[in-house]
């Protein structure tokens, strides 16, 4: 884990929830507990991919069935220490792009996210942590979308603008996606 320990001392926050929350991770991987598997059902790594479009006008968003919400892409480490290749991998499987490239190699965005106690697969999971990691991604807007039926019923490309209009997760709205547009706009 010593890349991405680097990677996210390297990190220059933003605002105070990325310092803090920058800080809270450093501090969790020293404990020396395993963070990239779902192993750890307390607290584990996540990735998360904003993907654009070339002209960054637009972003790739899912309506994720289990938040009942549109929302970025992303999914747990489960193992893998390349958080950008999971990144990539994640927005792949959720979308059916094909052709997506990383913008940076660097993450765009650091933040730890509450996750309440929920179904998935039949199975319940406790309320636990993740240690989320976002990076910056592009793709092209005219090729095929599809849904990937057992974790979202619906992905669409929107305009940066109604972003905020399209989640009903207040966090999100509030802290997470305006920095997202923000960065998107800087590349």
């Amino acid at each position: 884990m010593e890349g991405i320990r680097q990677s996210i001392m390297k990190y220059q926050p933003v605002n105070e929830q990325e310092e803090k929350d920058r800080l809270e991770m450093l501090a969790l991987m020293g404990e020396g507990k395993d963070l990239l598997t779902r192993d750890n059902q307390a607290a584990h790594f996540t990735v998360s991919g904003w993907t654009v479009s070339p002209d960054r006008k637009q972003t790739l968003l899912v309506y994720h069935n289990i938040y009942d919400s549109w929302s970025w892409l992303g999914g747990h480490a489960d193992g893998e220490e390349d958080l950008a290749s999971v990144a990539l991998k994640e927005v792949r499987e959720e979308s059916g792009l094909e052709k997506v490239r990383l913008l940076s190699e660097n993450p765009v965005s650091l933040e730890i996210l509450p996750v309440s106690g929920h179904v998935k697969r039949g199975r319940y999971v406790s309320s636990h942590i993740h240690l989320n990691v976002t990076y910056l991604l592009e793709a092209d807007p005219e090729d095929p979308l599809r849904i990937k039926e057992d974790e979202n019923s619906g992905v669409g490309w929107f305009p940066l603008e109604e972003v905020l209009g399209r989640s009903s997760e207040p966090w999100f709205v509030e802290r997470i996606y305006p920095k997202l547009i923000q960065r998107s706009k800087e590349f």
